[in-house]
């Protein structure tokens, strides 16, 4: 469907500490509009300090949708997010041209981008023994099937992501085809253009600020912040970096210099996973972190 009203949605994306937040906030006052999250740990309020999400400050300067709208006992998920940014999106362009998302989850971007693929309905009794597969061998087994029935999708996915692991090999087994081959085949039109920014960040660059950014989250109080969901560990929100390291600090099993050290190395790996489902996206613009003015300047001359 043409888009007549000529409304962009500009994303921007990049790995976790790549400056996303600062950029979009300048892009968004640049052009007078809001912003929407795309970051699927941002969305709840009890996480602010280990999800990285917008300071008080930060929000004040601009208006921020899916930030703290959650509750980590809330049930959520990529087909809600889709229908519920699709119907922002559609008031929220009555009176903005321009709208701006921001975020690293690559699953959340391409929903609201392409939509989700019909897929199967999961099948109670493969449900099941996936469950006790999980509880009796642990994450690892999880990882280690789909890894052996779809490595390309085991390349980009959170592999501590339990729910997402079973959900690919439930469609893998199945249908009897890859998760990866069947998602997003068929991209759904959207009554708006899309305009992808992605932030470039050398590797030895960006541990460093990995590594000084989960320095400065520790010393902001993270610990207590892990600590008051800690009864309540359970939960598929809490099984995300940082939080899973450190509940073993708070069992005993690591230190807290081991437990910070396990959360640097961590979170490398899921910006070095993000990145590499970034890749494939041909559409995406790739600018440096610093090049505010250049970056803006592009996206009024594509509007």
């Amino acid at each position: 469907m043409p888009n007549i009203n000529n409304n962009t949605l500009i994303i921007l994306l990049g790995p976790t500490a790549s400056g996303k937040t600062d950029l979009a906030i300048a892009l968004a006052q640049h052009f007078k509009t809001e912003i929407i999250s795309a970051d699927s740990r941002q969305f709840y309020k009890e996480l602010p300090i280990g999800t990285a999400a917008p300071t008080i400050e930060q929000l004040a300067f601009v208006k921020h949708h899916f930030v703290g709208q959650l509750s980590v006992k809330d049930n959520y998920n990529v087909f809600r997010f889709e229908q519920d940014v699709l119907k922002l999106l559609e008031k929220g362009f009555q009176s903005h041209d321009v709208f701006v998302m921001v975020g690293g989850s690559g699953l959340y971007i391409d929903a609201v981008c392409h939509g989700i693929d019909d897929l199967p309905d999961p099948d109670p009794i493969l449900r099941n023994s996936l469950k006790k597969l999980f509880e009796e061998q642990g994450i690892e087994a999880l990882q280690q099937k789909l890894k052996a029935l779809d490595p390309d999708y085991f390349q980009s996915v959170d592999l501590n992501n339990s729910k997402r692991l079973m959900r690919a090999i439930e469609v893998c087994v199945q249908t009897g085809k890859p998760y990866s081959k069947q998602r997003l085949n068929k991209g759904k039109d959207r009554p708006f253009n899309i305009l992808k920014i992605g932030l470039d960040v050398p590797r030895e660059t960006l541990n460093q600020r990995i590594n000084q950014r989960t320095d400065e989250m520790m010393k902001s109080g993270w610990i207590d912040e892990a600590n008051a969901v800690f009864p309540i560990r359970h939960l598929n929100a809490l099984n995300t970096v940082g939080y899973k390291e450190l509940f073993k600090y708070f069992d005993g099993v690591w230190t807290l210099e081991q437990a910070t050290e396990k959360i640097k190395t961590s979170t490398r790996r899921y910006a070095k996973r993000q990145m590499t489902w970034f890749r494939k996206d041909k559409s995406i613009h790739w600018f440096e972190p610093g090049k505010v003015e250049e970056i803006i300047g592009f996206c009024q001359g594509n509007l």
